[in-house]
């Protein structure tokens, strides 16, 4: 599919990066913070570091890490003793996502204290310029999710992540069912918006959208195995990117493993590479 035809390439310089490494750290911090409502105990913490944030939810969260480190300046001895030791106390492996734009030192640092390069992540931004029309391949539909679809939603989501296109990077982290149900609640309450999308009628695969200061951070989506090779990604990505764009945002983000075909779908409509992420 050919990309939109405002499409403007996109250069990330560290401002750029810096911006969407806070809008990342937001989400974080409200995704913990509904995690520690949801389970009314003091189990999480959001700790506010470097110019980045260290997050705990619960036990296997994907919420459990340090994010955005180095744009404010690198973090201090005292204050990663504080945030390791907190993970410590709840059994939790200290997991630090760098963005590759920050302040090369924060690198230095992790890896004096023992840390170890375990992954990356490719985050891609598309300038939204002008507007995106939304694609709907035939038999595809794509709408907003419901509350009383939400099960369904994620049995389809939680099938396509379970079950990887053989193609690129694999990715570090695998979350059980009950836990990525736990997530997706706590991203709702953090201002996430869950899309699903049919097939002939059936839920075939869902994603999910957050819009925060003019930035759409794409935070997932997937395909049931069945269903895939239809267009469902296609409908998905530009159902999102559509209303992002008619909701004010300059600029949409995603994550993606290095090389895989969620990768190449979002190069297909546009994206480029702003800033790698390796995993500490």
């Amino acid at each position: 599919m050919p990309p939109n035809m405002n499409h403007v390439p996109l250069f990330c310089d560290v401002a750029l990066a810096e911006r969407i490494e806070h809008a990342e750290t937001q989400l974080m911090a409200a995704a913990a913070e509904a995690a520690r409502l949801r389970r009314g105990d003091d189990t999480g913490f959001v700790v506010r570091v470097a110019g980045g944030v260290a997050t705990y939810a619960e036990d296997g969260s994907p919420f459990n890490k340090i994010a955005g480190l180095g744009f404010d300046r690198v973090p201090d001895v005292a204050a990663l003793d504080g945030i390791e030791n907190a993970f410590a106390e709840r059994g939790a492996p200290v997991q630090a996502e760098v963005a590759h734009l920050t302040d090369p030192a924060v690198g230095a640092l992790l890896t004096e204290r023992g840390y170890r390069l375990a992954s990356f992540e490719n985050v891609l931004g598309l300038a939204l310029k002008g507007g995106h029309e939304r694609v709907v391949p035939p038999g595809i539909e794509v709408r907003v999710c419901r509350d009383d679809e939400f099960d369904a939603w994620l049995e389809a989501v939680a099938d396509g992540f379970a079950h990887p296109d053989a193609q690129g990077v694999p990715a570090h982290e695998d979350f059980p069912r009950e836990v990525l149900a736990a997530a997706e609640r706590d991203f709702t309450a953090a201002g996430v918006v869950h899309y699903v999308a049919l097939c002939d009628g059936v839920v075939a695969g869902g994603g999910s959208l957050r819009t925060a200061d003019g930035i759409a951070q794409l935070t997932g989506a997937a395909t049931a195995p069945a269903y895939r090779r239809r267009g469902v990604q296609t409908a998905l990505l530009s159902a999102r990117l559509a209303d992002a764009a008619a909701a004010g945002c300059d600029i949409a983000v995603v994550t993606t493993q290095p090389g895989s075909r969620s990768q190449q779908n979002v190069q297909r409509r546009g994206s480029t590479c702003c800033t790698p992420e390796p995993y500490w």
